[in-house]
């Protein structure tokens, strides 16, 4: 499994602390940027994280901001993302199980580090259930994008 992660300077702090905890898990990072605490776009980061998740199938993606919306916002503009906010386990698993979420997205300002590293986890290892309901809306969101690209 290969994980992109992206963040503007208000999550680069964050960012940092999670790829540490992920290396010694052994889990495969790519660090999309940035590389410090300089101001920065987050559109530049979600664009990066988001494009990758899109072309590598089986990917997965992690962002950070101060309140994770615009990471949000700016990587769901990408066809084959579905980018989701997540502030806590429950939302983390939900997003991969009923709605095949390939980026996860925190909002570093209002989540602490052993909770996003929580999440982060239970995002991975929770697999979309495939069920009949969940499969008819993924596909609407599928035929979404095919409008948006005619």
């Amino acid at each position: 499994m290969h994980i992109y992660l992206g963040s503007d300077h208000g999550g680069f702090s964050l960012k940092a602390q999670l790829i540490s905890d992920l290396q010694i898990e052994g889990v495969l990072i790519t660090d999309c940027g940035t590389s410090s605490l300089a101001a920065t776009d987050y559109p530049d980061y979600a664009l990066a994280v988001a494009k990758k998740v899109a072309e590598e199938s089986g990917s997965f993606g992690i962002l950070l901001c101060r309140s994770g919306e615009g990471m949000e916002m700016a990587a769901n503009k990408v066809n084959g993302v579905r980018a989701a906010l997540v502030w806590n386990e429950g939302v983390a698993m939900e997003t991969r199980r009923d709605n095949d979420a390939n980026i996860l997205v925190l909002p570093a300002d209002f989540i602490s580090r052993p909770l996003a590293l929580a999440c982060v986890r239970r995002f991975l290892v929770t697999s979309f259930s495939n069920l009949p309901r969940h499969m008819q809306r993924l596909e609407k969101l599928i035929a979404i994008e095919r409008l948006q690209n005619a």
